[in-house]
């Protein structure tokens, strides 16, 4: 049973600056993989610690990465950023 992928405010702004660009096809491929599977590998994946903790980072590229929460009770992957790296 996959998740249902919900986009915070800032998610959804990184997604139309990333539909311009060629990284668009990497990260659609990745957010598929995510709602079937969060935890599979690959691409490879990490927990973030910090302000993030809970968090998962999968890279697009070497700048840009998915960010994303697990919500296992709700069967939710609350997309965090799509864009540039976490701060």
């Amino acid at each position: 049973m996959s998740y249902k992928l919900v986009y915070t405010r800032q998610a959804k702004k990184d997604a139309r600056k990333l539909k311009a660009t060629p990284l668009a096809k990497t990260a659609k491929e990745w957010l598929s993989s995510v709602e079937e599977d969060p935890f599979a590998d690959p691409p490879p994946f990490e927990a973030l610690v910090g302000d993030l903790k809970g968090a998962y980072s999968r890279r697009i590229n070497i700048q840009h990465r998915l960010v994303y929460q697990v919500l296992e009770a709700e069967r939710l992957i609350k997309v965090i950023r799509l864009w540039t790296h976490y701060e």
